[in-house]
């Protein structure tokens, strides 16, 4: 389930400007705690963060959509982190 939900959270951001600011936002400003609550393993809330392609793909079993690389994926590595 947990993957679903990973895939789930990277999918509406990706489709969704609002819910893709409130991700990218949240991520900046909480870290994983932006993920509390969620069904997600450390693995997968580690992965989230950090922008982790491969093991995301790893997880969901294939390539992840050019929208999530473009909208979600990009954006999230580019982040400027102190």
């Amino acid at each position: 389930m947990s993957t679903e939900v990973m895939l789930e959270i990277l999918k509406r951001a990706a489709d969704d400007a609002e819910a893709r600011n409130e991700f990218l936002l949240g991520m900046v400003e909480k870290g994983s705690a932006a993920l509390e609550g969620l069904d997600l393993t450390w693995e997968e809330k580690a992965a989230i963060i950090s922008g982790d392609v491969q093991f995301i793909e790893s997880r969901i079993g294939g390539k992840l959509q050019r929208q999530i690389i473009d909208n979600v994926m990009i954006p999230l590595l580019s982040r400027e982190q102190w």
